[in-house]
């Protein structure tokens, strides 16, 4: 069984990713700073089921002196790592001129260091192995502005040339390196949304409608498959065609 570790894994689409990948038999350490109810029942709900294995790894990604060692129990306690799915994020959102210097360095910290610092040392585990499989979630605003989100979009933008430059880094040990940047997402960052604004960006899609969870779920399980062994060094984007 292959194992994969899915940050942020919670709730959202972190949560969907994990139950997708243990449904499709992975081995998923779903990392996050506590266990959601959700996440509890999914756990329970993948035990009954048999096929993969779905487990909680507690832990606060922005302590990132702690990452090594957190890495190095993960390692001691599942075995080898396989795939690693950085989604673990916030999307604070503010004009940047009235953003607290604490809001933009908290943002950078978790959405971009974070996945960089704990990259670095799960793919250590991979060079040796000779393969593995990394994906950065990133967003259609690392491409396409956004009024309100310049910080957040910054963050994500970091991980697509992180994401091309790891590629060209890791390909000849057998690691590929790809990123999927999802349009807006039903999840609880757009719950909060008025109805005109939802409209509006339901309105801008051909399909009619916002991307959803098990879509980007779906992408990943590709990727971390035989149909992804080509494919490094690339963002998919998975948004119902709002940025076509």
């Amino acid at each position: 069984m292959h194992n994969v570790i899915v940050t942020g894994g919670s709730r959202g689409l972190g949560l969907g990713i994990a139950t997708r990948l243990a449904a499709a038999g992975y081995g998923v350490i779903a990392v996050a700073r506590s266990q959601s109810d959700e996440l509890a029942a999914a756990i329970d709900a993948v035990g009954k089921e048999g096929t993969g294995a779905l487990r909680f790894a507690p832990f606060d990604l922005t302590d990132t002196d702690a990452i090594p060692a957190f890495v190095t129990d993960i390692r001691k306690s599942s075995g080898n790592i396989y795939g690693l799915v950085n989604n673990a994020g916030i999307g604070t959102s503010g004009l940047l001129a009235n953003m607290h210097n604490s809001q933009i360095e908290r943002l950078i910290r978790l959405n971009t260091l974070a996945p960089i610092v704990l990259t670095k040392y799960v793919t250590r585990s991979m060079m040796i192995e000779g393969a593995g499989r990394v994906i950065n979630i990133a967003s259609i605003v690392a491409s396409n502005g956004y009024s309100g989100l310049s910080v957040y979009s910054a963050t994500k933008a970091s991980l697509v040339g992180f994401t091309r430059s790891l590629a060209r880094e890791m390909g000849k040990v057998g690691v590929t390196v790809n990123a999927i940047a999802p349009g807006f997402i039903d999840t609880d960052m757009t719950d909060g949304m008025d109805e005109d604004h939802h409209a509006r960006l339901v309105r801008r899609s051909p399909l009619r409608r916002l991307t959803e969870v098990d879509d980007v779920a779906r992408s990943i399980e590709f990727l971390l498959g035989e149909g992804g062994r080509s494919i490094t060094g690339t963002v998919l984007t998975v948004d119902a065609g709002s940025t076509a």
